[in-house]
């Protein structure tokens, strides 16, 4: 009988303990559930306030776009570090392990830090913006995005790009929409035996004869080389830059349908083959 009441008093004690850790951490636990569900709910009001407030304060797009990633991160990693602490979490060893981990992980993810400070350095040195038509590691397209990591491309074909910050900071970058004025480069054949003074006045005449083409700086023609089967003429105009391509493939019809109107021969690789006879 002793032995029966001594296990119903453990068994109660037990049992009462079960129900104090319960009764403490239980409602730490879902006090901080609560609070993770309504701040994720506030995070997102406060992201869409703030995307709000950028478009209407006019920022930068290309900032825009990198400070919504920025601000949307932060808020999410402060709530998680204020849940954990609401759910019992000690902070401060949790902080040094955290440390220790993120250096951990800081090594291993050296390449994605190395993103996160190439889209800082492109924000403060803006090699290009939100628009513009750009070609870099490999890839042309419009910028769309300039995120924490990445920049998003859109390729004349309509295909979405990501390409990563650290290596656009670091590579080459060529920039097709800085400039108001491009140039616009041919080179046209005639053939040996052609009258080059006709040939050059008939492209200046096609030239003079398109409006798009500006007249300052002044369209040049000029003898190019004298290849294997070509007699070469180099082709340079002045355009705005939102009419390059068109120019370009204009000029390269009416070249083309009309040159031999004007007693121009359109040369082609060619050779000549001579049979000596052999007594």
């Amino acid at each position: 009988m002793d032995t029966l009441d001594g296990l119903t008093k453990n068994a109660s004690g037990l049992w009462e303990k079960v129900l104090d850790f319960s009764t403490q951490y239980g409602l730490r636990l879902l006090g901080a559930i609560v609070v993770l569900l309504l701040g994720l709910w506030v995070i997102k009001l406060l992201t869409k306030a703030s995307h709000k407030l950028m478009d209407k304060s006019s920022v930068d797009p290309s900032l825009s776009s990198f400070l919504k990633s920025i601000i949307s991160i932060l808020l999410k990693v402060l709530l998680i570090i204020s849940v954990m602490g609401m759910a019992g979490v000690q902070m401060t060893s949790f902080i040094a392990i955290l440390g220790a981990a993120g250096l951990a992980v800081g090594m291993a993810l050296s390449g994605t830090l190395q993103n996160f400070a190439g889209g800082v350095m492109i924000l403060l040195f803006k090699p290009f913006k939100v628009g513009d038509f750009i070609t870099a590691q490999g890839y042309s397209g419009v910028v769309k995005e300039i995120h924490v990591f990445v920049t998003v491309l859109t390729s004349p074909d309509n295909k979405t790009i990501l390409v990563p910050n650290g290596g656009l900071s670091n590579g080459s970058i060529t920039n097709f929409s800085t400039q108001a004025n491009r140039r616009v480069d041919w080179t046209f054949g005639i053939g040996y035996g052609d009258d080059y003074d006709t040939a050059k006045s008939f492209i200046l005449k096609l030239v003079a004869e398109d409006g798009r083409i500006l007249k300052d700086p002044e369209p040049f023609v000029a003898l190019a080389e004298l290849a294997d089967s070509s007699v070469n003429l180099t082709v340079r105009v002045w355009v705005n830059a939102a009419d390059y391509w068109g120019v370009f493939f204009d000029l390269n019809e009416k070249y083309y349908k009309n040159a031999g109107k004007q007693g121009i021969n359109i040369p082609f690789p060619q050779m000549d083959v001579h049979l000596d006879k052999i007594s």
